[in-house]
C-alpha cells in the first residue's frame, strides 16, 4: 500500500478546521453518554477494589505483596495519582477521566476511519462509536473499570499503526496489556498492519521495543516474580475452571451478547449487507474485532463489560460497510444508534442499587462498630465495602474470590480451599494471626464460598469470635471476651 502523500498547508488548515466542528460535538456526546456513571458513588466490585488497591498503595503498600489482584498495575496507580490530587473520598475524578478516555478513542477512531474513507466517514465513526460504547448493563459500561482505559490504548495502537508508527503502536500496545491483559489483543491487527507495509528490521524492532519494554519496567518496578505470577501464570484456575458452571456460562455469555447486538442494531445491518454486496477492504478492522472476540472468550466468564473492547472495531467496521451503501442508510444506522443510546441512558438513569445498597449498610455497620484505624474482615466479594466504610482491610486479599475460587462467578463444584490462588492461605491464615480483625462479617448469604464449606476460615472464627447479629443477610462476628 502506497503511503499517504504529505499534507499541503491548505490541507493542513482544512484539517484544523475539520476537527475544530468535529471535536466539541463528541466532547458533548462524550459527557452525555457518560452521565449515568456520575449518579452513585460506584457501579460495581471492580471500582471498589481498585478504589481500595489505590488507598492501601497511597498507605505504603506494595502491589503484588501488601495488597495483590489478578491485574496489572496501570489503572490501580492510576486511582492512586488520582486520589493524591484530589482526595479518596469520591470517584469523580475517575469519572472524568473515563469521559475523556471515551473520547480519546471516539477521537483516534474518527481519525482513523477520515484518513480511510473520508470527512464523512470519520464523523461517522466517532459519533457511532460514543453511541454503542454504553450498550451493556449500565453496571459494565458506566464503571470506570479496566476495559474503559483498555480502548483509547487500543485505538492509539491502530492509529499509530496505520501511520507506521511502529514504536508507538508498541507502546500503545503495552500500555492495554498493562490496563488489562486481554488488550494485548490488538498486537494481532498491529502486526497484521506491519506485515501489509513490509515488515523491515527497524520497523519489527521498533514494534518489538515499544511493546516490550513498558512491560519489563512495570515488573521491575513492583515485583518481578510477583507481577508475573498475579498477572500470567497464577491465574490458571480462575481462566478454565468452568466444570459444573457451563449453563451459567452460558447464559450469560448469550444475555450479554444479546445486549450489545440490541445497542447495534444501527451497525449489524449494514455490515451484513455490505458483506453480501462488496468487500470493505478492511482486514485488519475484522482482525481486530475478532482478536477482541477472543479476548472476551478467554476464561469462559462472559462478563458483559469484556464486551467493551469489541465496540470500537465494531463502529469502525460499520463505517466500513456504509461507504458502500446508499448515503441515507448511514443516517439510518446514527438515528437507530441514537435511540439504542437513549434507552440504555435511561436505564443507567434508573437502574436499581440493590447491591450498592447492601455494601452501604455493611459499611454503615463497620463505621459503627469499628473505629477508624481497626482492621477488618469482609468475607465476600464486595471490596467496596472497605472503601465506603474508611476501614483498612485485615489481609492483601480483598475478595473472598481469590481464596476460594469463586471470583469468575462460579457456581459449580470448583469452589473452595483448594482451589485459591497457590499459596495464598496459609498467608492468609499468617496475617489474620499476627493482627485479627477488630470486626468479621460474613457476606457469603449462603453462597458457595462460606465458612460452613471452609474448615480454615471455620476454624479461626470458633477460636476467637462469637456472632454478634446480622445485617441484611450477612453474619457479623466480634472478638470473643479475653481474646
Amino acid at each position: 500500500m502506497l503511503a499517504a502523500p504529505l499534507a499541503s498547508p491548505r490541507s493542513a488548515v482544512a484539517g484544523k478546521g475539520y476537527w475544530a466542528r468535529l471535536l466539541p460535538p463528541l466532547a458533548l456526546l462524550a459527557c452525555v453518554t457518560r452521565v449515568p456513571s456520575f449518579l452513585r458513588p460506584l457501579w460495581n466490585p471492580d471500582e471498589g477494589y481498585l478504589a481500595v488497591q489505590a488507598e492501601i498503595l497511597a498507605r505504603g503498600g506494595r502491589l503484588y505483596e501488601t495488597v495483590v489482584d489478578r491485574k496489572p498495575p496501570l489503572l490501580p496507580w492510576l486511582y492512586e495519582g488520582l486520589f493524591a490530587v484530589f482526595g479518596s473520598g469520591s470517584l469523580a475524578p475517575v469519572r472524568v477521566l473515563a469521559v475523556l478516555a471515551q473520547l480519546t478513542t471516539a477521537v483516534l477512531l474518527a481519525s482513523l476511519a477520515r484518513r480511510r474513507w473520508g470527512d464523512h466517514a470519520g464523523r461517522t465513526a466517532g459519533v457511532l462509536y460514543l453511541l454503542v460504547s454504553v450498550g451493556l448493563n449500565p453496571e459494565d459500561a458506566q464503571a470506570a473499570g479496566f476495559e474503559v482505559f483498555i480502548l483509547p490504548c487500543t485505538a492509539a495502537a491502530m492509529w499509530c499503526a496505520d501511520r507506521r508508527r511502529w514504536a508507538a503502536a508498541g507502546t500503545a500496545v503495552a500500555c492495554a496489556f498493562l490496563t488489562k491483559q486481554t488488550g494485548g489483543a490488538v498486537l494481532l491487527p498491529v502486526v497484521c498492519m506491519l506485515h501489509r507495509y513490509g515488515p523491515t528490521r527497524a520497523a519489527t524492532l521498533g514494534l518489538a521495543a515499544g511493546a516490550v519494554l513498558p512491560v519489563l519496567g512495570a515488573a521491575l518496578v513492583t515485583d518481578p516474580a510477583g507481577f508475573a505470577f498475579w498477572t500470567v501464570t497464577g491465574s490458571g484456575a480462575y481462566a478454565s475452571s468452568f466444570t459444573g458452571s457451563e449453563l451459567h456460562v452460558l447464559a450469560r455469555a448469550l444475555t450479554n451478547t444479546a445486549i450489545l447486538a440490541a445497542a447495534c442494531a444501527g451497525l449489524l445491518p449494514p455490515v451484513a449487507r455490505a458483506l453480501r454486496i462488496a468487500r470493505t477492504g478492511a482486514v485488519d478492522l475484522w482482525l481486530w474485532l475478532a482478536a477482541s472476540a477472543v479476548a472476551v472468550t478467554l476464561g469462559c466468564h462472559f462478563f458483559g463489560h469484556y464486551f467493551l473492547q469489541l465496540t470500537p472495531p465494531l463502529a469502525l467496521l460499520a463505517t466500513a460497510a456504509l461507504q458502500v451503501l446508499p448515503r441515507e442508510r448511514a443516517m439510518t444506522a446514527v438515528l437507530t444508534s441514537c435511540c439504542a443510546c437513549a434507552l440504555f441512558l435511561a436505564w443507567g438513569m434508573f437502574a436499581p442499587r440493590g447491591e450498592l445498597a447492601h455494601a452501604q449498610r455493611l459499611a454503615l455497620t463497620l463505621d459503627r462498630r469499628t473505629a477508624p484505624g481497626d482492621r477488618v474482615l469482609v468475607w465476600g466479594m464486595h471490596p467496596e465495602t472497605y472503601w465506603l466504610a474508611g476501614r483498612t482491610p485485615a489481609t492483601r486479599y480483598l475478595t473472598a474470590g481469590l481464596l476460594t475460587n469463586f471470583s469468575g462467578g462460579r457456581d459449580g463444584p470448583q469452589v473452595g480451599e483448594k482451589y485459591a490462588v497457590e499459596g495464598s492461605w496459609p498467608v492468609f491464615r499468617a496475617e489474620l494471626a499476627a493482627r485479627p480483625p477488630a470486626l468479621v462479617i460474613d457476606d457469603s448469604r449462603g453462597g458457595p464460598y462460606g465458612p460452613a464449606r471452609l474448615p480454615a476460615l471455620r476454624r479461626f472464627l470458633a477460636a476467637g469470635y462469637e456472632q454478634a447479629g446480622e445485617v441484611d443477610g450477612a453474619v457479623l462476628y466480634v472478638r470473643a471476651p479475653g481474646e
